[in-house]
């Protein structure tokens, strides 16, 4: 088993070789510009290091890897779009740094091509891969929209919350790790375990991207902190902060979720102090926690060596405690 830096080494060689210049400039200049900003790349290490777990070629598993990266990009690049959002990892975002039009079509392109990298698998792979990737996919689309819908909504409750993130961020971490599995030939027993797993470190991670969007250093997140109060998105934060404040503080909470001529940073500061003073904030802290050990505890049941399953339970240790 090899060390997460090698994965991201070895995965980041076989991006490079894939994402160079094409014509016309004006559609893929925007794709190799989206897949050159960073981050954190753990969906395609998790497709890599599970096929690995499993005794599987980590080389095989590059395309399906890749393929999960692109997608996500490609799900980023609308996302900003649809959040009018000025950066991304610290960079300005593409249809900022283009324009609207660039925005949508170059994303459109990275949907297909995400959909190209599965063409090189033999046939039952390939089908087993795109059945899962199709799924996921559609499932990432409404999650968006649950998450689009929940804005201009005054009552959202906890489970609908939890389902929109497990829709449009877990499951692609989920998907990421089954085809791992699948291209490995483990058995549907411990897909379904790599998929639950996924599935639990994917909310846990974003419950962590909804705390540090509110208490995040601005200097190592990458994005604007406190974009999601100024979206006005009922994250958990927020509706933990409904259901322990005062009425006093549900009344300022809603109002400020609803006014349109607040100060951005004052805004911000405000709705932080809540955050905290109600023990919402503590209440997220708790509730990543929990998810963080319900996926180690399906990790256990994986027929893979004892060292193999701590690789991957440091692996989402570290995801939990970063601060970007």
């Amino acid at each position: 088993m090899k060390a997460i830096e090698i994965y991201q080494k070895h995965f980041l060689s076989y991006l490079k070789d894939y994402n160079t210049e094409r014509d016309p400039k004006n559609l893929y200049e925007p794709v190799q510009y989206i897949l050159n900003l960073g981050g954190k790349r753990l969906r395609p290490i998790l497709t890599l290091m599970t096929a690995d777990c499993f005794g599987g070629d980590v080389n095989k598993a590059l395309d399906a890897a890749l393929a999960v990266e692109v997608f996500h990009n490609f799900s980023l690049i609308h996302d900003d779009i649809m959040d009018d959002a000025p950066l991304r990892r610290g960079q300005q975002t593409v249809h900022e740094k283009w324009d609207l039009n660039t925005g949508i079509l170059s994303g459109d392109a990275m949907l297909i091509m995400a959909y190209q990298l599965f063409e090189n698998y033999p046939p039952e792979t390939f089908q087993n891969l795109l059945t899962l990737f199709s799924k996921t996919a559609l499932e990432v689309c409404e999650g968006q929209q649950y998450d689009i819908d929940f804005e201009t909504r005054n009552a959202v409750s906890i489970a609908e919350y939890l389902k929109m993130i497990e829709y449009k961020t877990a499951v692609l971490v989920a998907a990421a790790m089954k085809m791992g599995a699948i291209i490995a030939g483990a058995s549907d027993e411990d897909q379904n375990r790599c998929y639950e797993f996924g599935k639990n470190l994917g909310i846990a991670f974003q419950l962590q991207d909804d705390y540090l969007d509110a208490f995040g250093n601005p200097e190592t997140f990458g994005k604007q902190v406190g974009g999601d109060i100024i979206e006005n998105k009922k994250t958990y934060l927020y509706l933990k902060a409904l259901e322990f404040s005062s009425e006093n503080d549900q009344q300022k909470l809603r109002h400020l979720f609803n006014a349109t001529n607040t100060d951005s940073k004052t805004k911000i500061e405000l709705v932080k102090q809540i955050f905290t003073t109600s023990g919402s904030a503590e209440a997220t802290k708790k509730a990543i926690t929990s998810y963080t050990k319900t996926a180690f505890e399906v990790l256990q049941a994986l027929t893979i060596s004892d060292k193999n399953k701590q690789i991957l339970q440091d692996f989402g240790t570290q995801l939990m405690t970063r601060d970007v």
